[in-house]
């Protein structure tokens, strides 16, 4: 037998302009989503979330609230995003004058990036890393490693869960 997941669940709250959303995603209330984004599979996109168009967005993803993903942004499988968390994709942002090319930031699978983080654009956070509550990253962070603070070091390699015996 095999197991199918339902279709995307949109809150009817929200603006959802694009087609590209795998099945058993969630997109919550006062989210708006623009057309050329990609969301996979069992999604979770929490409340007053905005996603741009250069949005790529794997399998199992978690966006908590009050988040934006800009252009440039590319999200694998199985990211934690905290509240909150801030993305940038413009080196010398100026009002109404744009860049040739937005910068491409990577977050690899199974990272998490703690709530009020800042993670400054062209950046690359590896495959399973933490960025602590509130840190700003300025430099990429290399896969299995815990950043922290302002701005973010190393604090050497992230803890095992619990066990919950």
């Amino acid at each position: 037998m095999t197991e199918t997941s339902p279709p995307p669940r949109i809150h009817p709250l929200a603006d959802v302009q694009t087609t590209q959303i795998g099945p058993g995603s969630q997109i919550w209330q006062f989210c708006v989503v623009l057309a050329g984004a990609r969301i996979g599979r069992d999604c979770n996109i929490n409340a007053q979330v905005f996603i741009e168009n250069d949005v790529q967005i794997g399998d199992r993803v978690t966006v908590k609230c009050g988040v934006q993903l800009w252009d440039g942004l590319t999200v694998a499988d199985g990211v934690f995003i905290g509240p909150n968390v801030t993305f940038t994709n413009d080196r010398l942002p100026r009002s109404k004058q744009y860049p040739a090319a937005f910068q491409r930031t990577v977050i690899e699978a199974g990272a998490s990036i703690g709530a009020n983080a800042t993670i400054l654009g062209g950046l690359r956070i590896g495959a399973g890393a933490m960025v602590g509550a509130g840190s700003v990253v300025t430099r990429d962070v290399p896969a299995g490693e815990l950043w922290v603070g302002n701005p973010a070091r190393s604090r050497g390699s992230v803890p095992k869960p619990e066990s919950a015996d």
